[in-house]
């Protein structure tokens, strides 16, 4: 059984470096994504994932809630990409006015507005789902993924020869596969 997020904070302020690279492998896509998604290119938000985890090293010890530290690391993300995006604005030179006299046309400013609240929810949900099937059996994980992860599900044929299982049991036990889903989530305490 895996960890949970406050046993692994809890393991790396006593120095275990195992439990800080499970927890690092635990958020890397999410905190990867949050920048990828304001808009800000590779380096940058290598940049911003490694400052993210860098702060999350020097305030080890002094998080209040060691199970809230998936919402602790989305906003530092969040925050370090903000202030990524500035710097960027800042550094990035104006449009020169046209050769045309009496071009009265306005610049063409880019908006690089903060990531919205949307997606950084929506970020979330998606962490939040993909470790609550990493903590499921198997055979629902492998249903679920089949029936939600795909761009096209394949039909129920392909799916029961897939998972050797009847194609009239897969509604079924469907249903209790996201039952499960749903508990693991609530164990999480992440509401969807």
């Amino acid at each position: 059984m895996e960890k949970t997020d406050e046993e692994l904070v809890l393991a790396c302020r006593r120095g275990d470096e195992a439990a800080w690279e499970v927890l690092v492998r635990r958020y890397q896509r999410l905190i990867y994504a949050i920048p990828r998604r304001a808009g800000l290119d590779d380096e940058a938000a290598a940049d911003v994932f490694q400052r993210t985890f860098a702060q999350l090293l020097n305030k080890l010890d002094a998080l209040e809630q060691p199970s809230r530290i998936g919402a602790w690391l989305t906003t530092t993300a969040k925050r370090e990409s903000w202030r990524m995006a500035q710097r960027d604005r800042l550094t990035v030179p104006l449009p020169t006015a046209s050769s045309d006299e009496g071009d009265d046309e306005p610049a063409d400013l880019r908006d690089d507005a903060p990531l919205p609240e949307e997606a950084v929810e929506q970020l979330e949900q998606q962490h939040a789902i993909r470790l609550a099937l990493q903590a499921i059996d198997e055979t629902c994980r492998k249903l679920l993924t089949l029936l939600f992860f795909r761009p096209e599900p394949p039909p129920y044929s392909q799916i029961a020869q897939t998972l050797g299982m009847s194609e009239g049991s897969i509604g079924p036990i469907r249903a209790r596969c996201l039952q499960k889903l749903r508990k693991q989530l609530d164990r999480m305490q992440f509401d969807i």
